[in-house]
């Protein structure tokens, strides 16, 4: 399939020829889903703590005696059904990571870029350059392309001003293309993809 090619200035620049092997399939929600929860899962960070009762600070005296008070035996007060006590089986430190095989890894990226595809909200970019790292200016040329909540693919290295400008720009994001991910490019209306991070899929993918 062929995409038009625009620079950042809204002019023609061109054509290109996308790989129907990575942007025509039929999108699949299931493995979208699954990657989209290990994304999630694995970032998470698993520092949510409860102490249990052997872990509550305080004195392992018996808090009244045995017999003769009318009120069922207790040790210390430590025990869960005190105001205080510890915690049963209450949350520890903990990976929420999960395995997802790398071919269904890769998978899951070609069918999110066949998505963007799909409905219209792929963009092909010449180059994401400026002259100057000045916001303002740069917002005015995505608004003139259209750009109001996107995820913008550049190369390996991102141009310094580029990203300066674009960084200060709210539910724009700014990738070079070994971070391209599943989740960002669903979260954004508009996936933006530069000629140098076309000709890097097409390598991966090779």
């Amino acid at each position: 399939m062929k995409a038009e090619v625009i620079t950042l200035d809204a002019s023609n620049a061109g054509s290109v020829e996308l790989d129907d092997a990575v942007f025509a399939l039929e999108p699949r929600t299931d493995i979208l889903q699954r990657m989209v929860r290990y994304q999630l899962s694995k970032r998470q960070a698993g520092t949510h703590k409860a102490k249990a009762r052997s872990e509550v600070n305080g004195p392992n005296k018996k808090i009244y005696k045995q017999k003769g008070t009318g009120q069922a035996r207790h040790g210390n007060d430590k025990p869960p059904q005190f105001r205080g006590g510890g915690r049963t089986a209450g949350p520890v430190p903990r990976s929420h990571a999960h395995d997802l095989p790398k071919k269904v890894r890769a998978l899951a990226l070609k069918h999110a870029l066949s998505v963007k595809a799909k409905s219209d909200a792929l963009v092909v970019l010449d180059k994401a350059e400026v002259t100057e790292a000045k916001t303002a200016q740069l917002r005015g040329k995505f608004a003139g392309l259209g750009l109001s909540n996107a995820l913008i693919i550049d190369g390996a290295v991102l141009q310094d001003n580029f990203a300066l400008a674009a960084r200060n720009i709210p539910n724009v994001d700014v990738l070079p293309v070994q971070g391209i991910n599943v989740y960002d490019i669903l979260r954004r209306e508009k996936l933006v993809l530069t000629r140098a991070a076309l000709e890097a899929l097409e390598e991966r993918f090779k």
